[in-house]
């Protein structure tokens, strides 16, 4: 039974306590072009799926009972921006509020300008770019979403072990992908892995750029053979199309074919299938990544709250979550807490091909000196966050 839940058994054995209502926020974009329908029907591996509200309402219901305990009422506070600026007076707002936390699914930008200014707890869980957990980070600033080194590091961890070890890399023109890409080339060199090719390309009709467009032409032998394809696409257009597509009979990894995911509706273990139904039931669509990491910030503010239920308060809830000993339990196998010099939290990645959760990392052999969930992102040692330390 964890310390929040006596904490709430206690006091309901006390003695009638006066109800209070808590705010718990949400702030995300207004117009999010990622949610379009259009868009959500394709289902690209790692993206989202909708909005993160259904998940906050499901951590909210799964902590009735704790709730009802402490004679807490949660009210979910929704606001959508369209600007930075518009994000940092929203922000202000909730604050002014004494909201306990608020769950962040916005651009990497806005929450740049967010953090600078005193707030309740921030926990994002929309993205993962590395610049919010390096120089960006911040004291109060934590991460649900798995950053996209740890994404990086957990697919080159799965070519290791299967012994893929020679592998050409393509990658899309955009500022996303040319970031991840460095990720991708950093992880392949950290875990020993030949980088055989680097190939651009480019979804085009013009008939001069066919080279850039047509997967068999890129993936040909030209530099050598390959046991694996990594993808690099952030848009998600062209990687679907490349499994089964290549010019040689190799699979693909990366933004199709074996993805490295934070959740997979599909997960059969550790009670993983009740809370992908449970999501089913509410939201009438499947549990996402993205939906997982909302999922888990808002069931980490309210464990906090718990801990001392008479009167959270925001203050109180930041000191709970920096806390070393501080842990969730995500239905994947092990306690789940955040790092301390990034805030980031420490989960293990699913591999999926979209239709089986077909392993996970960190995988079996790879060791860490203190926490073996460390070698999925930047270690203490390499990371340029010292937020907590």
């Amino acid at each position: 039974m964890t310390k929040s839940l006596l904490a709430a058994l206690a006091l309901l054995l006390a003695g009638p306590v006066a109800a209070a209502t808590l705010t718990l926020g949400v702030l995300q974009r207004a117009d999010d072009e990622r949610l379009a329908p259009a868009r959500i029907e394709q289902a690209y591996p790692g993206h989202p799926g909708g909005s993160l509200q259904a998940a906050v309402e499901l951590a909210i219901d799964e902590s009735r009972f704790a709730l009802d305990a402490a004679k807490l009422r949660i009210v979910i506070d929704v606001h959508a921006a369209r600007s930075a600026d518009e994000a940092t007076a929203l922000l202000q707002q909730l604050a002014r509020a004494g909201a306990l936390g608020v769950v962040l699914d916005l651009p990497t930008a806005w929450i740049a300008a967010l953090k600078a200014a005193a707030t309740p707890a921030l926990l994002n869980a929309g993205a993962g770019d590395e610049a919010l957990r390096q120089q960006g980070c911040a004291p109060q600033l934590f991460h649900t979403l798995p950053s996209e080194r740890m994404r990086a590091d957990a697919l080159a961890q799965a070519l290791l072990a299967r012994r893929w070890s020679r592998v050409l890399l393509l990658h899309g023109p955009g500022d996303d992908d040319a970031q991840r890409l460095a990720l991708a080339q950093a992880a392949l060199k950290r875990h020993g892995l030949k980088l055989i090719a680097t190939r651009a390309f480019r979804r085009s009709a013009d008939p001069r750029e066919r080279e850039l467009a047509n997967p068999r032409l890129l993936t040909s032998a030209a530099g050598g053979d390959y046991d694996a394809v990594w993808v690099v696409d952030s848009d998600g257009e062209f990687a679907r199309g490349l499994p089964y597509n290549t010019v040689l009979p190799r699979p693909v990894v990366g933004d199709a074919g074996l993805v490295a995911v934070p959740w997979a509706a599909h997960f059969e273990r550790y009670g993983s299938p009740q809370l992908a139904r449970r999501f089913m039931r509410a939201a009438r669509r499947p549990m996402t990544g993205h939906d997982w990491a909302g999922y888990i910030a808002a069931k980490a503010i309210l464990q906090a709250a718990l801990e001392q239920p008479v009167a959270p308060n925001a203050a109180q809830v930041l000191r709970a979550l920096q806390r070393s000993d501080f842990a969730l339990d995500g239905f994947k196998g092990v306690r789940l807490g955040f790092r301390a010099w990034d805030r980031q939290l420490r989960q293990p990645l699913l591999l999926s091909d979209g239709l089986a959760v077909l392993g996970s990392a960190p995988v079996d052999g790879v060791l860490h000196p203190v926490n073996v969930l460390d070698t999925l992102g930047s270690d203490a040692a390499e990371s340029a966050c010292k937020a907590g330390l």
